[in-house]
């Protein structure tokens, strides 16, 4: 879906210089073939699991609407996630989150979703919001597993010390709590360990753990109607190979499917990935403003930490290249930063590349999974434009702000006029 012709970096068969030259820098560039094949992928190594996206990853409505054609439901973290994922016609919704308000939770339980319940003052909530709008609300329990899913500390999810979860040692007696209370339909286990996992065990481990608690939550007298283990596979950030969705369902289907015998319930898989559904679909393409020898060969590019904040908050690696010099030879090692005024605003360091001048176009992969997302308009910078490209044409996805979109909500008292 990425190909070099002529030298020049295509995004399936659409040149990005033109596309810099007719939107301008810097731009979010996405394949659409890239992200059916990745859905597809999923649906045939899962064919019997309910998919739910993880609108967190990338909230583009088109996007998103692309995904929800192609059956999979979605996992909402907030509100406006929950307002966004009806838009793009999901129907399967999961609501999760750890600190949902009284007013998401009412707007999740008219809108008839599933909630993920994160503590037992939400249990209590989502069962009062019910009994005042006379409705039965389905809910899971997220459990902390207390796994390590050897990745990054700030995207571990899963661990004791995590803020996600209610604690293992308090599940039984708040699945207890939640088949007491009023208006709540107990049919689901939710677990997720953490994000850009390469190491399949520490699903093995989760995905077991939650077939131990359904023994014992049938025992109690629950029928389970789906474990959900959540998401977080990752993907390959610096092309030195990463699992594949396919060995990622030949480590966790066998398990599943051999715990299930000991079950009386028949509980369905569910997994919410984001990022190995989006991460590898989108490269941010910005333009070299200037060059500086200094303590290193600084590139100093359009696109800061506003746009693309991995790089600074876990940091991450992203691949890059001159998108208009693809077939010259590498000729100096250069360290890629943005405008904003942090000295910390470092997109890649010590890259090899070719001779890179003012107003080259450096391409970063990988940016489709918390990305524009993420980003913000901090030093005053609006936020750049999106684009889908589906074959040999392509579509602004969203519109790059004005100066006017930095100051729409805000408000000058009058007796400050």
């Amino acid at each position: 879906m990425f190909r070099v012709i002529d030298g020049i970096l295509h995004v399936e068969d659409v040149s990005v210089v033109e596309l810099a030259r007719e939107l301008g820098t810097p731009l979010y560039i996405t394949s659409k073939a890239k992200l059916e094949e990745n859905v597809e992928a999923y649906k045939s190594a899962f064919p019997n699991a309910e998919i739910l996206y993880a609108v967190k990853a990338n909230n583009n409505l088109t996007l998103m609407r692309i995904i929800a054609r192609h059956g999979f439901g979605a996992d909402v973290f907030s509100g406006g996630e929950l307002y966004m994922a009806k838009l793009a016609g999901f129907n399967e919704i999961l609501f999760n989150g750890n600190s949902k308000s009284d007013e998401e939770i009412e707007m999740g339980v008219r809108a008839g979703v599933k909630f993920s319940v994160d503590s037992l003052d939400e249990l209590h909530t989502v069962s009062n919001i019910a009994r005042e709008e006379g409705v039965e609300v389905e809910i899971a329990l997220r459990v902390n597993p207390d796994i390590s899913p050897k990745t990054h500390p700030k995207i571990a999810t899963g661990l004791r010390t995590s803020k996600f979860g209610i604690p293992w040692k308090d599940v039984i007696e708040a699945y207890q709590t939640a088949m007491d209370l009023p208006n709540l339909n107990p049919i689901g286990i939710h677990c997720h360990i953490g994000s850009q996992i390469k190491d399949f065990e520490p699903f093995v481990l989760a995905l077991n753990k939650l077939f131990d608690l359904v023994l014992k939550l049938e025992e109690m007298g629950l029928k389970i109607e789906f474990l959900d283990l959540g998401g977080g596979l990752g993907i390959d950030y610096t092309g030195e190979g990463c699992p594949t969705i396919e060995e990622f369902a030949k480590s966790i289907l066998p398990v599943y499917e051999e715990r299930i015998k000991d079950l009386k319930s028949m509980p369905k898989l569910w997994l919410e990935p984001g990022r190995s559904v989006v991460g590898n679909t989108t490269i941010l393409l910005t333009k070299v403003n200037a060059v500086k020898e200094g303590y290193k060969n600084f590139v100093a590019v359009d696109a800061g930490f506003n746009l693309l904040i991995r790089p600074v908050l876990y940091q991450a690696y992203h691949r890059v290249a001159v998108a208009n010099k693809m077939d010259k030879p590498v000729e100096d090692v250069y360290t890629i930063v943005g405008p904003i005024c942090e000295s910390g605003d470092v997109l890649a360091t010590d890259r090899r590349l070719p001779k890179v001048e003012k107003g080259d176009l450096i391409a970063i992969f990988d940016t489709g999974a918390y990305g524009f997302v993420m980003s913000s308009q901090y030093n005053g910078r609006p936020r750049c434009a999106e684009v889908l490209v589906d074959g040999d044409r392509w579509f602004v996805i969203r519109d790059a702000e004005s100066y006017g979109d930095l100051i729409s909500k805000q408000r000058i008292p009058s007796y400050i006029l």
